[in-house]
């Protein structure tokens, strides 16, 4: 357990030093290889991972990718958030409320938190700026909102975890389908009770008639085509996750085509953007690989397994635990490092004690939404000011507490609950 400390120790050392996280964790693994086994099987580990990239079921990445850009230049966040308006935009901070189920809708066709944030922050922040809304609460509920982008599937996240721990992809998707809704549903709530407390924070805006809500309904066919398509086909059985998401990117631009949104430089843009996207997470699962092996022979999983056993604490104890470990990791490093660095260590603890993968999977998704809003790093405010620049950062980090509070109550949930996430799941036969 003392070279993995030391390689953790020197791993965070060099990310302080400002080394990109992926180089950080490739080169400690290598080293550590190198210096545990021999600098042939540093080589040949490295070379290894490498190749590995090239496997068919990574590919489901860029394609899931390429998928949200496509969606994103289609303009579908300006119709949901029409939609979720139409409807409750007309209460006491339903403009916030709309935003939250509009970043749902658009994280079902999305998959990434960061997107989801950057988008909806251009459409609904001058809508609630129009309504006089405290910018604090606005940004907050936005950069919230945002997190539903790895929690409703289609999620790459949560392929990324899949992947690492031969965890069927489609059972994760439909157990995040359920935890997803109940974190909208908490979201608004928040959203609401805020503005019951303090009314000034989120005026109503201007109620719309059924004619104008059938007309934002009809909008929005579709996102719920594309979603009913990519997810319909997926648990039905009539493709694969790669093949699922290869449908979804070329249902995004034909849906951007149809909708005049797509043009040859636009086009080349968003390839050019898919491509960077991917070679980026490329590097982090490269680098997160090789410190995996290295941590792996330094036997800190099974150690730490014997650990918690000589103390004989309960199970649950254990997973409040890692949960504990996961939000303060997540106030200093981005979700992606998270999992990447994390998984290999606790996934081997969680199914020695005897839970459920995809259960596991979905509450360490949850843990690591959180992260997101939390300060110092919390990812999402910080695309969410590098959007609306003039919101001073220490502003948005207020307007996000009662949103953290929800998030905790959720976890606590789904904790106490497992059936919550696997009834889908189980429900599909998955």
């Amino acid at each position: 357990m003392t070279e993995a400390a030391l390689g953790f120790a020197a791993m965070f050392a060099l990310a302080i030093l400002r080394v990109p996280i992926a180089f950080s964790m490739a080169i400690v693994g290598f080293v550590g290889i190198g210096l545990m086994r021999s600098w042939n099987a540093a080589y040949s580990s490295t070379a290894t991972e490498i190749l590995d990239i090239a496997k068919y079921t990574l590919s489901v990445l860029p394609l899931f990718v390429l998928m949200g850009n496509f969606v994103t230049r289609a303009g579908m966040s300006k119709e949901l958030y029409r939609a979720a308006y139409t409807f409750i935009g007309h209460r006491r901070g339903g403009l916030a409320m709309s935003t939250i189920l509009a970043c749902a809708g658009f994280g079902a066709i999305c998959g990434s938190s960061i997107a989801t944030t950057a988008t909806m922050a251009r459409v609904a922040m001058p809508e609630m700026r129009r309504f006089r809304y405290h910018e604090s609460f606005a940004a907050g509920a936005i950069a919230a909102g945002g997190t539903l982008g790895i929690l409703i599937p289609p999620s790459v996240i949560m392929v990324i975890y899949g992947i690492m721990t031969e965890t069927s992809i489609g059972a994760l998707f439909a157990a995040g389908i359920v935890p997803g809704l109940v974190a909208t549903a908490l979201y608004m709530t928040a959203a609401a009770v805020t503005c019951a407390r303090h009314p000034e924070q989120g005026p109503p805006g201007e109620r719309s008639g059924w004619p104008e809500r059938r007309r934002a309904l009809a909008e929005i066919w579709s996102v719920a085509l594309l979603f009913a398509i990519v997810l319909g086909g997926l648990y039905g059985g009539w493709f694969t996750p790669t093949e699922a998401a290869g449908i979804g990117a070329a249902g995004g631009f034909v849906i951007a085509l149809a909708r005049r949104r797509m043009s040859l430089p636009v086009l080349h843009e968003v390839l050019v953007e898919s491509a960077r996207t991917t070679a980026m997470l490329f590097a982090i699962v490269i680098g997160a690989s090789l410190f995996a092996n290295f941590v792996n022979f330094t036997t800190l999983p099974s150690d730490l397994d014997g650990f918690v056993r000589q103390f004989s604490v309960s199970p649950l104890t254990v997973i409040i635990a890692i949960c504990g470990v996961y939000l303060l990791l997540g106030t200093a490093m981005e979700s992606l490092s998270m999992i990447l660095l994390t998984v290999p260590i606790f996934f081997p603890l969680a199914q020695n004690l005897g839970f459920d993968p995809v259960w596991f999977g979905i509450l360490v998704v949850c843990v690591v939404e959180i992260g997101m809003i939390t300060p110092p790093v919390g990812m999402n405010i910080f695309v969410l000011r590098s959007v609306v620049p003039d919101v001073a950062t220490q502003a948005v980090w207020r307007g996000v507490m009662p949103f953290v509070a929800a998030d905790a109550v959720r976890l606590a949930i789904l904790i106490a609950f497992p059936i919550i996430t696997l009834w889908l799941p189980k429900t599909l036969g998955l």
